[in-house]
């Protein structure tokens, strides 16, 4: 097959979005493609150079005729540079508002041929879609967008109701690197962290925003520690700290409550946690639950988005209503208070992503498309 030049234009911050087109360009790297990241900086997974990928800062200089910097067209400048000077053959872009919009003019202010695929993650149509303002904006991109992919069926199902595209959305689920993610000995990580041996863990990992619901695992939390002796990780940074540390205090679980701030080491985290819970109102997908099922980690989530096309009911973990601290308390105590339960739990979990979301598949999807994409007609393919 012949090697292609991609170019990757996502998010380089923390995030699902960021992570999924990381670890899916360094995935092509290593199969022989060449990759060309064109971020306004180096994404926060990419820890150390690789053979086969570049990175193409986008610069964004302050003009006193813009009261904002004027980002998305900056990076249309540089996605237009990238592309004639290095020859690419496609352009793989995550979230449809900026980036594909900024890859659909760039394509027209060089008047090139190019292949656009547009990867929607979640908050491009469950946010942005939803507000009048963008979301001609959204089917824009879209709709000017060669290809386009959702990470979910829940996500397609949404974009395709709400944003009525010209073209059909097809779905490639996300995935996890394996060699990352996998139970792993934590040494003395969870002593460090003060948790006695006896005790149960539960864990939630995420940007802590008041879409994630960490309030409602707050309070069922509160139920869990009358009944068994457990602590509870909170993992991650985000505006909703405040608001959490004080219904911690308020509700008499201060000491049963360890806030870790964002970490580098969530394998050996995950690899000593029982269960994890995700309690969102909205979740396109749950990159998260991936993570911790790799490192086999039950989990208890919300009926929201695309947790339910990871989280089988009764097989790897339990779903429940959103806003159903009860619920999550009783679900997660099932778990927690059933040995034989959780050991199903855990296996399955680990057989999920060895089987429905191994990241082999789902790179071989991609790839697919790469190539599909290329029969239509663009014409840089070098060998």
């Amino acid at each position: 097959m012949e090697r292609l030049k991609i170019g990757v234009i996502c998010y380089p911050s923390l995030g699902g979005s960021g992570v999924v087109a990381t670890e899916l360009a360094i995935k092509m790297a290593a199969k022989g493609h060449e990759i060309h990241f064109i971020t306004s900086s180096l994404p926060f997974r990419y820890n150390e150079p690789q053979e086969n990928i570049y990175f193409h800062e986008v610069r964004i200089d302050g003009y006193a005729v813009f009261k904002y910097p004027p980002y998305d067209i900056a990076l249309a400048n540089r996605i237009g540079q990238v592309v004639e000077e290095q020859q690419l053959d496609l352009l793989h872009v995550h979230y449809a508002v900026p980036h594909a919009v900024s890859a659909v003019l760039a394509k027209d202010m060089i008047q090139s041929d190019i292949g656009i695929i547009t990867t929607l993650h979640g908050t491009d149509v469950t946010i942005l879609g939803h507000d009048p303002a963008l979301r001609n904006t959204v089917k824009y991109g879209i709709d000017k967008s060669d290809i386009t992919t959702a990470v979910s069926d829940s996500l397609r199902t949404e974009t395709i109701e709400l944003i009525e595209p010209i073209k059909d959305i097809q779905t490639i689920y996300n995935f996890i690197d394996e060699e990352t993610y996998h139970p792993i000995e934590p040494g003395t990580l969870r002593e460090d962290l003060g948790i006695l041996a006896d005790e149960k863990v539960i864990i939630h990992i995420s940007n802590f925003r008041s879409v994630k619901r960490i309030p409602d695992l707050i309070r069922a939390f509160a139920l869990i520690v009358e009944k068994i002796s457990v602590k509870l990780l909170l993992v991650g940074e985000g505006p909703e700290v405040p608001r959490i540390r004080r219904l911690v205090d308020m509700l008499g679980v201060t000491e049963r409550v360890i806030f870790t701030g964002k970490r580098d080491d969530l394998p050996e985290l995950l690899s000593f946690s029982d269960v994890m819970v995700l309690p969102s109102e909205k979740e396109a997908f749950g990159l998260v639950l991936l993570e911790g099922f790799a490192c086999g980690v039950p989990a208890v989530g919300t009926l929201a988005g695309g947790i339910p096309e990871v989280i089988e009911d009764g097989v790897n973990g339990h779903l429940v209503p959103i806003g159903d601290p009860e619920q999550i308390a009783e679900k997660t105590l099932h778990i927690l208070c059933n040995q034989d339960v959780h050991q199903m739990m855990k296996e399955n979990a680990l057989e999920t992503v060895r089987g429905k979301f191994a990241s082999d598949k789902i790179v071989a999807q991609y790839e697919k498309l790469y190539y599909d994409l290329q029969k239509k007609g663009c014409p840089n393919v070098w060998n």
